[in-house]
């Protein structure tokens, strides 16, 4: 699977890595941005599966319905539940804290649209489950993947996302009027 993921991405599509995904780190939490279309997913899990490297991740329950649900499951999802108040920062941290291995994609913007500030709920996720955070773009623009060192957050949260932040400057998503 690893060799039909390279082909597709790197052959038919044009993409290439600038940098890695981890291999000696069982635990992370992977920050993806800027995200401003669907086309971003199959990317990412292109992405993931030519890395070698399995990278969970959460979704609006509604992704997770029938039809396509157990496509979605299959590829690693967990669907939550965005329309209620349910401790979900604490509920990711304590999947984290029982398993041996769990890496975890997200976007911080949480959602395609633009945005102003990016969703905390990353940051309290690597925070509680005391975790580093790895950064990775898709560059449209220069159809490349660019995958950080992992970043170990410190106790200032406005220098953490500072630095968070300057990884995606001039990156252009699919739709860079929504970045």
């Amino acid at each position: 699977m690893k060799t039909f993921a390279r082909f597709i991405l790197f052959t038919i599509l044009g993409w290439r890595f600038e940098g890695n995904f981890p291999k000696n780190l069982k635990k992370y939490v992977v920050i993806a941005a800027p995200h401003t279309s669907w086309v971003d997913f199959p990317i990412a899990i292109l992405a993931r599966m030519a890395s070698g490297i399995m990278i969970n991740y959460i979704g609006k329950d509604s992704l997770f319905k029938s039809p396509f649900g157990f496509f979605f499951r299959a590829l690693g999802g967990t669907p939550v539940d965005r329309s209620k108040n349910n401790k979900l920062v604490d509920a990711i941290v304590d999947i984290f804290n029982s398993r041996e291995e769990f890496r975890l994609g997200m976007s911080p913007e949480g959602t395609r649209k633009k945005v102003k500030r990016w969703k905390t709920g990353f940051y309290y996720i690597a925070k509680g489950a005391n975790v580093p955070i790895v950064m990775a773009t898709l560059d449209f623009e220069n159809k490349r993947i660019k995958i950080s060192e992992p970043y170990y957050l410190t106790e200032d949260k406005e220098k953490d996302f500072a630095f968070l932040r300057r990884f995606f400057l001039n990156v252009k998503g699919k739709n860079p009027e929504l970045s």
